[in-house]
């Protein structure tokens, strides 16, 4: 998902939570906003410290050849 959806869902629930005041039956719009946020922050934080690792983290690439040359 990435830092890109952790920042959407904290948008999406910062919305859900503060501006919307309409009423569904069954379902806490509020407590959903802030559950959408809590996934967001959720998110970036694992986003980020996924790139930490993959940064620190170096390859090595080793390439075989085969000498068809003949030596006498």
């Amino acid at each position: 998902m990435g830092i890109g959806g952790g920042i959407f869902l904290i948008v999406v629930g910062a919305i859900l939570a503060f501006a919307v005041s309409d009423m569904v039956s069954g379902v806490d719009l509020t407590m959903v906003g802030y559950i959408c946020m809590a996934a967001g922050a959720i998110t970036i934080v694992l986003a980020l410290v996924m790139n930490a690792q993959r940064r620190k983290t170096s390859h090595t690439e080793y390439v075989e050849r085969e000498d068809r040359r003949r030596v006498e």
